[in-house]
C-alpha cells in the first residue's frame, strides 16, 4: 500500500508550515520517518504544489514524481479532489495500479509506526472502505452549545434531554483527528465520500492526537515530542 503525505505550500496560520523546524527537523520528516518505519507501506508519496517542500520531503526517503496543480492547492481546494487526482496521476501515468492507499498528513507529527500499521491492519481484517483514525472528545458533544446573535446561550443540539446528564450517563464519542485514513479508491472516485456504511474507527490516544493548525498547536507538540524524547529540562 503507498503512502499519500499531502503537503502544500500555502499555509495562513502558520507559513511554511509542513517544513517548519519541529524539535530541530522540518516537520513533514517525523511522518515521513514513521511511514518508512512501516512493514506494510510500499512507498511514500508526497503531493505538492512547493519545490522545496518536495526537495526536503525526498531528502528523508519520500518521493515526490509530480507537482500538484495551483488548483489543488488553494484555500479552498478539497482534499478529497488532491487524492483522487493523485492516484489517478500514479495509474495512468506511472504505472501504478493503487486501488488502496494511506493518507498521512504532516501535521500530525506525534502519530506513531504503531497507529500507522494498526490502522492498515483493521482496514485490511474488516475487508473496509475506509478507515478513519479518531480519539474522543474531551467532553461529552451533547454539551455543546450555542451563543446567539443576542448573547443567549442555547443548545447546540435541540434536545435537551442529554444535555443535563453527567459524562457517566452518555455514551463514549469521537471526532476524526486527522492523523490516518486508509482508504478504497473507488469510495472516493464512486461515491466522492471518506464514509460508507463499511467506514471503521481506529482509535488514538489524544496525545498522539494532536494536529496542528495554530502556533500554539505547534508549541504543545514541540513540548509532548520534547518529553517522549526525555528532552525536557
Amino acid at each position: 500500500m503507498i503512502a499519500i503525505v499531502p503537503a502544500r505550500g500555502g499555509s495562513k496560520g502558520i507559513p511554511g508550515k509542513n517544513i517548519k523546524i519541529f524539535c530541530g527537523k522540518p516537520l513533514i520528516y517525523y511522518t515521513i520517518s514513521e511511514a518508512l518505519k512501516s512493514k506494510l507501506i510500499t512507498e511514500i508519496i508526497i503531493s505538492t504544489d512547493s519545490l522545496e517542500i518536495a526537495e526536503t520531503a525526498k531528502g528523508f526517503g519520500a518521493k515526490c514524481p509530480f507537482i500538484r496543480p495551483s488548483e489543488l492547492a488553494t484555500d479552498n481546494a478539497k482534499a478529497i479532489d488532491n487524492y483522487i487526482y493523485t492516484v489517478k496521476k500514479l495509474n495512468d501515468d506511472y504505472n501504478y495500479s493503487e486501488d488502496e492507499f494511506i493518507v498521512l498528513q504532516p501535521t500530525s507529527p506525534l502519530r506513531t509506526v504503531f497507529d500507522i500499521d494498526n490502522a492498515i491492519n483493521l482496514f485490511i481484517e474488516k475487508s473496509a472502505d475506509s478507515v478513519i483514525s479518531v480519539t474522543e472528545f474531551d467532553h461529552p458533544i451533547e454539551w455543546a452549545k450555542i451563543i446567539e446573535s443576542d448573547g443567549r446561550l442555547r443548545n447546540y443540539f435541540q434536545s435537551e434531554t442529554n444535555s443535563n446528564l453527567n459524562r457517566q450517563e452518555l455514551q463514549t464519542s469521537y471526532r476524526p483527528n486527522g492523523a490516518i485514513f486508509v482508504f478504497k479508491f473507488e469510495l472516493l472516485f464512486n461515491n466522492y465520500s471518506y464514509y460508507s456504511e463499511n467506514t471503521f474507527g481506529y482509535k488514538m490516544s489524544s496525545e498522539n492526537s494532536i494536529d496542528i493548525d495554530t502556533e500554539l498547536d505547534f508549541e504543545f507538540a514541540e513540548y509532548i515530542m520534547r518529553k517522549r524524547n526525555n528532552e525536557c529540562k
